[in-house]
């Protein structure tokens, strides 16, 4: 009978044991489904889409492509291309697809691999989507972009751009730069030892793609000693670009453009005695020449009506814009003209392109400037300025500068390291 007692007793507690164990693995067991269920990775989602839910196709327009052709690659049938060239073409130009820009085919994952969507990239942040998965839809959409303020500075060394490039800096910066102070600053007179802060702000895609410079909020540029601050403050009502003014509210935005084009250099300037390098004689020079690689952009350096655009023996191609009663200028050896005798342009249209037309040695455009109907050099002209900034708006100005004003000045320059000469 104790034998029997023991043997029972015995076996409960095996039983104990084995239920003790069968919850602590059922536990784990839960546990274990919790971690598998928070390792799941979220659906990726793309241009509105779930891709885990599609077959993704991505390529890119390649020469010869056409609508037609790619949804006929897929599948599609020419009725139904027809049918959606029709209704999306207010949204999407199916005729005009530019070489070289990306495109994704959205198809079903089944064996039927039915086209449900195709998506355009019109640049790195918008897109059009053609959406054909019940009814034909089309709209144009953009990428999450994200905007990252940043301070930068630098010391000019040799160029402008070789001092953005050193510093790691976009190339789009020191074009927004040059085109800030064109009117203020001669930068075929930029030299070594000059120095730029700037305050700007880049967009990202996803918040880790860089997607370029979205504008400068503030900058100041060293030019000879003198500081130039420049602080974004309103737009233009034409052009839509943002205004320019200094620490007491003067436009940076002038009548003249300081130059022509952009980046080049002086290779002769207003002179009343130079020996003529085609004639080999000693003559006037009544312009400014800008050397130039053939075919870079010459623009109009203000407003006014073309009322020249021809050839001679001596000019070349060349354009002339009347700008008032007072001012007049004049662009000669062009390769190409791109202005019309009556056309009205405005400053910074593009009126033909630099060549070596007419009687020069190497392509370059020769400006040449009339005040009153005698020609003069510009660069001794004390030129008009742009509209000034309102009276009424000054308080707001000087407010909003401030902060802006301290930050730039408490930006660092980087020392420049040289080589001790031995």
């Amino acid at each position: 009978m104790r034998f029997l007692k023991k043997r029972f007793s015995y076996i409960i507690a095996l039983s104990l044991v084995g239920v003790f164990f069968s919850c602590k693995e059922d536990n784990s067991g839960e546990e274990l489904a919790e971690n598998l269920v928070e390792e799941i990775p979220d659906p990726v989602k793309e241009y509105g889409y779930i891709l885990d839910d599609f077959k993704v196709v991505r390529d890119t327009i390649k020469s010869g492509d056409s609508f037609g052709a790619i949804m006929d690659t897929h599948g599609v049938s020419r009725t139904q291309v027809y049918n959606i060239m029709q209704a999306v073409r207010d949204t999407l130009d199916p005729t005009r697809l530019v070489v070289g820009k990306p495109y994704t085919i959205l198809k079903t994952q089944d064996t039927t691999n039915n086209v449900q969507a195709f998506i355009y990239e019109n640049d790195r942040i918008n897109y059009t989507v053609v959406d054909i998965t019940d009814t034909i839809t089309a709209y144009r959409a953009k990428k999450p972009v994200t905007v990252k303020r940043k301070v930068a500075s630098g010391v000019i060394t040799s160029s402008l751009s070789a001092a953005m490039d050193n510093e790691g800096l976009s190339i789009l910066l020191s074009d927004m730069l040059a085109d800030i102070y064109q009117w203020k600053v001669d930068f075929f007179k930029i030299q070594k030892g000059d120095q730029f802060k700037l305050i700007y702000n880049e967009k990202y895609i996803n918040d880790t793609i860089y997607a370029g410079v979205q504008n400068i909020e503030a900058a100041v540029l060293t030019h000879y000693g003198h500081p130039y601050y420049a602080f974004s403050f309103g737009r233009d009502s034409i052009s839509g670009f943002s205004k320019f003014y200094d620490d007491e509210a003067n436009s940076l935005q002038s009548f003249f453009l300081k130059a022509p084009l952009k980046f080049s250099r002086i290779s002769s300037r207003f002179t009343r005695r130079r020996f003529h390098p085609v004639q080999k004689r000693w003559k006037a020079h009544k312009g400014t020449d800008y050397a130039a690689p053939t075919g870079t952009p010459i623009w109009s350096t203000a407003d006014g009506v073309v009322v020249a655009s021809s050839y001679t023996r001596g000019n070349g191609n060349y354009v002339k814009v009347r700008h008032n009663q007072k001012y007049t200028t004049q662009y000669l050896h062009m390769s190409k003209r791109n202005a019309k005798v009556g056309q009205h342009v405005k400053q910074g249209d593009i009126i033909g392109y630099v060549g070596s037309t007419g009687l020069a040695t190497g392509p370059h455009v020769c400006y040449r400037f009339w005040v009153n109907g005698v020609q003069v050099d510009p660069y001794k002209q004390n030129l008009p300025s742009s509209e000034p900034l309102k009276e009424t708006l000054k308080p707001d100005y000087f407010l909003a500068i401030e902060p802006l004003r301290k930050e730039l000045d408490s930006i660092p320059f980087k020392i420049i390291k040289t080589t001790p000469k031995l």
